[in-house]
């Protein structure tokens, strides 16, 4: 699988891509590095990963 076969509104976790919570955490340090955005509790967590696209939104919402 290659990024071009990555829908942007499939689930991240489950029979979506497939994640698991490692990769969630991976996620998260990523993000914090990468633009500065941080996750601040599972809830919101639980939103911003259930796909690229909510993810990409929350990122651009939260960028410092």
């Amino acid at each position: 699988m290659g990024i071009s076969d990555i829908e942007t509104d499939a689930p991240l976790f489950g029979e979506g891509l497939g994640l698991d919570s490692i990769d969630a955490l991976q996620l998260v340090v990523g993000m914090e590095k990468a633009f500065g955005v941080v996750v601040p509790d599972a809830e919101t967590g639980n939103k911003v990963f259930r796909s690229v696209r909510t993810m990409a939104e929350f990122i651009a919402e939260h960028r410092k």
